[in-house]
């Protein structure tokens, strides 16, 4: 009698097969483990380097899900004795962590009161029925409310408005046409530009603000932040949309029918309650406090206090929180926060800049365009394969340490990380426009090499050219 059944070891060769990678990953490690050393790199090192490659790997695959890796990255500081559980800890909750716990919860309690359909009537009353108006609308505020609320979340907000638009063109739904791509695309790119404009708009800018005060470097105030960004921000907009237009350019140029029917769905709700009101009043509240109060408090206390305000006047009930904050996200960032914070206490961030400077004088004859190419180029390109905070969580440390401005370094990286036009699993908010099958792959790097390239070259003229006058 067989030991194993054909049923059970076509089970295990299934779990095999979906799961090598995680198996892979596991030898891999043990491996690097028992190799000597690297001359100069301390043990700890050693160790965190071998959790980064490990992590990055299983990132990749997606061979397990990412809240996972991010747990396990915590259990591999612990165990390879890289620090001890208290040290892990205290690495993994700080104030960074707090401000991207408490920008979701907020984003959470504003799609509650239901403002995403009073932002449809906003953007349609001042756009007009034009096509091309319409696709600047739309990446405008995208890109404005992205800077606050993250990407995701306006994206998610902005989706239903596009989608009626185009039921209302007269596209099939499935039908994939000029119109619906160009349309969808405005959003997600605009939310993906508009991310780099504040610290709360994306946790890529409060893990670099986090290394920033961790390492002693620089401490990096909300209002300072968008001094620094905004400009970017604004120029990257109106060339965005001429690319988009001119790559998509769709058959209707007027939408007057689409639009008409759209607003007559949207002013047959209520008038703002009061609700609402107090709700746009927090918000307003909680923003002018990120200016002001944040240098004091910190950016995570103070969005943990717009939080309070909603649940205490009853604007959104905890289950709701609880049932739509993600969770995950905030384990991912929290442990890619101790990942960086380790890499930079070991000397592995500091051994990985020292090794990457070498390799690059030698093609570039440059410290500086060495350092602009990992900074930025190699930062941007990454953010398209893995996540931004994964890209950020890696790199931030080893740029910082390349030598520089750390603050002019710091922003052009976290800036970087937000170039995710390429690939469909590039940002949640391509993988959310993907999700509604009117958005081909290859959409993607039609227009995304574009803006690719225009993102990185704006990104150097205004680092090279308007950053250091208001130091």
């Amino acid at each position: 009698m067989p030991i194993f059944s054909e049923k059970s070891l076509s089970n295990f060769l299934y779990w095999f097969t979906r799961k090598k990678w995680l198996i892979l990953s596991f030898l891999f490690s043990l491996t690097l483990f028992y190799l000597p050393t690297p001359e100069g790199l301390s043990s700890e090192g050693h160790r965190i380097i071998i959790i980064v490659l490990v992590a990055l790997t299983l990132i990749i695959s997606e061979s397990i899900p990412l809240p996972a890796v991010a747990i396990l990255i915590l259990i591999m500081e612990v165990v390879l004795g890289v620090d001890t559980a208290d040290g892990v800890a205290s690495s993994f909750m700080s104030d960074a962590v707090f401000f991207i716990m408490g920008s979701l919860m907020l984003a959470v309690s504003i799609v509650h009161q239901g403002l995403d359909k009073r932002l449809a009537l906003l953007v349609l009353n001042i756009t007009g029925n034009k096509t091309w108006r319409i696709v600047l609308g739309f990446m405008f505020f995208s890109a404005f409310l992205s800077s606050f609320i993250g990407e995701h979340t306006v994206a998610a907000m902005m989706l239903p408005v596009a989608l009626s638009l185009i039921k209302n063109a007269g596209i099939r739904p499935g039908e994939s046409s000029k119109l619906s791509t160009i349309l969808l695309f405005s959003i997600a790119y605009g939310a993906a530009i508009g991310s780099i404009g504040t610290p709360s708009g994306g946790g890529r800018n409060a893990i670099m603000i986090g290394y920033l005060s961790e390492f002693g470097l620089v401490n990096l105030s909300y209002l300072n932040w968008m001094r620094h960004a905004y400009p970017l921000l604004i120029m990257e907009i109106p060339i965005a949309a001429l690319i988009l237009w001119y790559t998509f350019k769709p058959k209707q140029k007027i939408m007057d029918s689409a639009v008409r029917k759209l607003k007559v769905q949207v002013a047959k709700s209520d008038d703002l309650n009061g609700q609402q009101k107090m709700s746009i009043a927090v918000f307003i509240l909680v923003f002018l406090s990120w200016i002001f109060l944040s240098p004091y408090i910190g950016l995570g206390i103070v969005a943990l206090i717009g939080v309070f305000l909603y649940l205490s006047f009853g604007l959104v009930e905890w289950n709701k929180i609880n049932q739509n904050t993600n969770w995950g996200v905030i384990l991912l960032f929290g442990a890619a926060i101790s990942l960086g914070i380790q890499m930079k206490e070991t000397g592995a961030a500091f051994w990985l800049a020292d090794k990457a400077l070498i390799y690059l004088n030698l093609v570039f004859q440059d410290e500086s365009l060495g350092r602009w190419f990992v900074t930025v180029v190699l930062t941007g390109i990454l953010t398209n394969i893995l996540s931004s905070a994964a890209t950020l969580a890696v790199l931030g440390p080893i740029v910082l340490d390349m030598g520089g401005d750390p603050l002019i370094t710091g922003i052009s990286a976290s800036i970087a990380s937000a170039f995710s036009y390429l690939t469909i699993v590039a940002s949640p908010t391509c993988m959310i426009i993907h999700s509604t099958g009117l958005i081909r792959s290859k959409d993607y790097l039609k227009a995304g090499w574009k803006l690719f390239i225009m993102s990185v070259v704006l990104l150097m003229l205004i680092s090279t050219f308007y950053w250091p006058l208001i130091k």
